[in-house]
């Protein structure tokens, strides 16, 4: 029974896969004709947010509650470079996909610098970042003339390989190699050792500071390179179509059982973390409920998460201390 009850400890995870499936049955029922195909235009929309989610998730594991808020700005910026530059032609494809990732790596350096160098709160810097990334995007806005997508592009965002969405598929593989990197490299012990308590792994010789840099610079590069398939996805690019990630990205870690206030986290809970949110707004689409609603229904929901999350961290700390 012990080792029943530690499972769920120690994979996170189960959970978010838990939920997913209970809510997967549900809808069925409820619909009557919620079949695997449904499932798999779900699995491409929780797709564009798991790129985005797992970025977030390694900054949020560098502890002391960071948060890059940067990601929404990131997404649209990337959008809009992505679609002047490629032009509609695969020829410029590469050109504008190294444009956009390199600028996401230039957003996560700008914040990394912000909050390690000059300390300022994650959550200030980055949210600073983005009234910056606004304005940027509003310049590039003006220069744009029409939208095209470049054929290549449109297939990796909306193709689909029998029943399932290609997006899923590099969804899956960046979820697979972000797990890798958590648990098979010195960088993850690095990050966990960091997360933990960064005085400690500053002790032990972590460099902590360029761990945080890592850890935002993956950030802006996964948000890129969502918004760049987003851009493809909805045919072109629009002002705050990041928007809706900053919120659902830090929601889909927690609700796949990463610690907000760091130092564990979990790529393949942050996966199943962006179908649930997803299955969730589906949910309350088919219910009818108006997006003001579905907005403070999400909202609700992960706060829920973050104050349980948080009450653990707390006894955590609490047992560390009484045994220390």
């Amino acid at each position: 029974m012990n080792t029943l009850l530690a499972i769920p400890r120690r994979h996170r995870w189960i959970w978010a896969a838990l939920g997913v499936v209970i809510l997967w049955v549900a809808l069925s029922i409820a619909t009557e004709r919620f079949s695997l195909h449904s499932v798999s235009g779900v699995a491409r929309s929780a797709s564009f947010l798991a790129l985005v989610a797992l970025g977030q998730m390694f900054v949020v594991a560098t502890g002391r509650g960071n948060i890059d808020l940067s990601v929404a700005g990131v997404v649209t910026l990337s959008a809009f470079i992505t679609v002047t530059i490629a032009d509609g032609t695969n020829l410029h494809l590469p050109l504008a996909l190294g444009a956009a990732l390199l600028t996401g790596a230039l957003v996560g350096l700008v914040n990394a610098l912000l909050v390690v160098r000059f300390r300022i709160a994650a959550m200030i810097a980055t949210l600073a970042m983005g009234y910056v990334l606004a304005t940027a995007t509003l310049m590039v806005n003006r220069q744009v003339r029409g939208f095209e997508t470049a054929p290549m592009l449109e297939w990796l965002a909306s193709g689909r390989i029998g029943d399932v969405p290609v997006v899923a598929l590099l969804a899956i593989v960046a979820a697979t190699l972000a797990a890798y990197v958590l648990n098979r490299t010195s960088y993850g012990q690095a990050l966990s050792a960091t997360g933990q308590n960064i005085r400690a792994a500053e002790l032990a010789g972590v460099r902590t500071g360029r761990i945080v840099t890592t850890s935002f610079v993956i950030s802006g590069i996964c948000a890129a390179l969502a918004g760049a398939l987003l851009s493809a996805n909805v045919g072109g690019a629009f002002l705050d179509m990041g928007t809706p990630y900053l919120l659902q990205s830090v929601g889909a870690v927690v609700l796949g059982g990463s610690l907000i206030f760091g130092g564990f986290s979990t790529a393949l809970g942050t996966l199943f973390g962006s179908l649930l949110l997803i299955l969730i707004v589906t949910t309350m689409q088919i219910w009818g409920l108006p997006a003001g609603a579905q907005d403070v229904v999400q909202g609700v929901v992960i706060v829920a998460v973050l104050a349980f999350a948080g009450d653990v961290g707390g006894r955590v700390v609490r047992r560390r201390k009484a045994g220390g």
